[in-house]
């Protein structure tokens, strides 16, 4: 840390100016990053009546020399940026100059601190400068009392206490995400509330999102180029109502930016409902060149030199990630890999750096497995079967027998005969998702895989499976199957109109629809994974989406929700019988299939219970 000095006026009038307090919780933001900007390692946080009483700051940073006290609380001087070149690069959460000042403009504001090598502290009064000594080990101690109390008219915009709490715990939480090298405490009216010692990124993460969090994210670790993306973002099955939980850092920096939440979104399109939202804590690093912080007063939004590129990137990281399928990698005796171990490398190394990922393996969304998870199954298992819509065969079905190995997929009776239509062993050769035992009510399908149980909605996991053949199918020339006998079906004035007005649309979709009369259309063909889907279903639904959006938007960003549909109609129904063949080929396919965790509306499509997990339920060894 260099000495406090004034800036001059040209750069006072390239500053961004204008800092407001708002609130207590505005008021903490700027002490705790002064504090760490400090060099600070352990900070504790006292708050009274939501932060409107008090707030106390405690540091065990550098320090302030009594000769820059006085300096500390006036406008435009600090020690974090000298000239232009500076401002264009700046490294630490502030660099204006303003907040103390601010602050102690509207509060009963004192400043204690006792720089290195200091033979005592020095306070300073922020109402008359005044400086005296005191008594303090090491580092600074702001305390700010009775916020407002000269501006009455602002402290009846304030909220209630518990509010006001609120706000203050969300910007303690912002902090102690970036910054889990450092030792945090907070309380509030004598409670302490969060207590966190150093640690590493994934157990700070832990401490503050929630075990339940770490269980159903995912590990984010991409490099491009000056980019780098690191952190965890929350499977579709873990949603939420509102964003609380989302929490993005750029170089460390809490931002809320619309570049960054749009290349989120658009990353869970396919996997997530429309009024649900992720949960998120994501750390994006790059050159303090590239992005401007200088934008807005509280330094919460940002603006990129290459917006289009960090955009790209964000996206492509986080849709590779999630991509991945857990279904290709289940099994393990701790249950399947959706979550993360505290005991993987680096999980306990308090000196890691903020944004690392520990335990990574490769940039571009490499996950950590729980211990004692299965490893060495590859990423796509041996093709045992191909799930299709055969019409010659009437079946949902098509097992390729030819494909599959045979001591994969029969079974020896006790007879001596081999038959496919038993269970098969699912032992620790077995692939992830195990061998099928049977159906349930016609809806879930039970294997057995080496961990224990799996339980799979079929309808769900056939969704995924189709949507995600049907979007590589129409990238290229669809398969087309021609209906022997053309489904008829009646029809309404509109949906007429809107057959011939898409007929383009539908055809490259494979579907060949006229009209068979005055209120009456004929589908004579339909894409060959949908030839035994219900026909008129599936086609009114299909206008019905048609009618409501231009045939220019669905062929550009509805497609894909025009595939969902046709997905969803052409899945298997629930109550459909199927072999245990049928069910083994469901399986293998989703153990090669993008996605397969969530269907097209973000539900999961299994769940595994292990041995574990079973025993405990019906306390055996207990």
């Amino acid at each position: 840390m260099t000495v406090i000095r004034r800036l001059p006026d040209l750069l006072i009038n390239q500053i961004a100016a204008g800092e407001v307090v708002e609130r207590p919780a505005s008021v903490l933001k700027e002490v705790l990053e002064n504090a760490v900007d400090a060099g600070s390692r352990a900070i504790e946080v006292q708050l009274e009546q939501g932060g409107v009483r008090r707030i106390r700051v405690t540091d065990d940073g550098c320090g302030i020399d009594r000769e820059d006290l006085a300096l500390a609380l006036e406008r435009h001087a600090t020690s974090k940026i000298a000239s232009l070149d500076d401002l264009e690069r700046v490294g630490t959460m502030g660099f204006r100059g303003e907040a103390l000042a601010a602050i102690a403009a509207v509060a009963r504001t004192t400043i204690t601190s006792r720089a290195d090598g200091e033979a005592h502290a020095w306070r300073i009064d922020g109402s008359d400068r005044s400086l005296t000594p005191a008594a303090l080990n090491q580092g600074t101690v702001v305390d700010v009392a009775d916020l407002y109390y000269n501006t009455p008219a602002r402290r009846k915009f304030l909220k209630s206490e518990g509010t006001e709490y609120a706000h203050c715990d969300d910007m303690f939480r912002r902090v102690a995400l970036a910054r889990p090298d450092i030792g945090l405490q907070l309380s509030h009216n004598g409670r302490v509330i969060h207590r966190l010692p150093p640690a590493a990124p994934f157990a700070r993460v832990g401490a503050l999102m929630g075990d339940d969090f770490l269980l159903n994210a995912r590990e984010v670790a991409a490099e491009g180029g000056i980019l780098r993306l690191s952190g965890f973002a929350s499977l579709p099955a873990y949603s939420r109502a509102s964003r609380d939980a989302q929490y993005f850092f750029v170089n460390g920096r809490f931002v809320r930016d619309k570049l960054l939440a749009h290349a989120v979104r658009e990353a869970y399109t396919d996997i997530l409902h429309g009024s649900r939202h992720p949960a998120y804590v994501l750390f994006l690093e790059l050159d303090p060149a590239g992005v401007d912080v200088n934008v807005h007063p509280a330094k919460i939004e940002v603006r990129f030199r290459e917006s289009r590129a960090v955009h790209q990137f964000v996206y492509h990281a986080l849709k590779r990630v999630l991509a991945e399928s857990g279904a290709g990698l289940a099994g393990g005796e701790d249950g399947p890999p959706s979550g993360l171990s505290a005991d993987r490398p680096g999980a306990n190394d308090a000196s890691a750096a903020p944004f690392a990922a520990q335990g990574s393996t490769a940039a571009g969304g490499a996950q950590t497995y729980p211990a004692g998870a299965a490893r060495s199954w590859p990423q796509q298992a041996p093709e045992q079967g191909r799930l299709a819509m055969d019409s010659a065969s009437r079946s949902y079905f098509d097992f390729a027998a030819s494909a599959r190995p045979a001591a994969a997929t029969t079974y020896a009776s006790p007879t001596g005969a081999t038959t496919s239509a038993r269970p098969l062993p699912a032992g620790d050769g077995a692939p992830p998702l195990g061998y099928a035992l049977g159906q349930l009510h016609g809806i879930y399908i039970l294997a057995q895989n080496a961990a224990g149980l799996i339980l799979v909605d079929m309808h769900a996991a056939h969704e995924r499976i189709l949507y995600e053949k049907l979007k590589t199918v129409l990238d290229g020339c669809p398969s087309v199957q021609r209906l022997l006998i053309p489904a008829v079906f009646s029809a309404g004035a509109k949906d007429m109109a809107a057959a011939e007005e898409c007929a383009d649309v539908l055809a490259g979709m494979g579907f060949e629809v006229s009209a068979a009369g005055p209120q009456e259309l004929a589908v004579r063909s339909v894409p060959a994974l949908l030839a035994n889907a219900p026909v008129a279903e599936l086609m009114r639904k299909l206008l019905e989406e048609l009618r409501e959006f231009p045939a220019s938007d669905v062929v550009t960003a509805r497609r894909n929700e025009l595939l969902a549909t046709m997905a969803c109609h052409g899945a298997v129904r629930a109550n459909r019988q199927l072999t245990l063949p049928e069910m083994n080929a469901l399986l293998r396919d989703m153990e090669a299939t993008e996605r397969a965790d969530q269907c097209n509306h973000g539900r999961p499509t299994w769940t595994q219970l292990t041995m574990a997990d079973l025993d405990r339920f019906f306390m055996r060894g207990q």
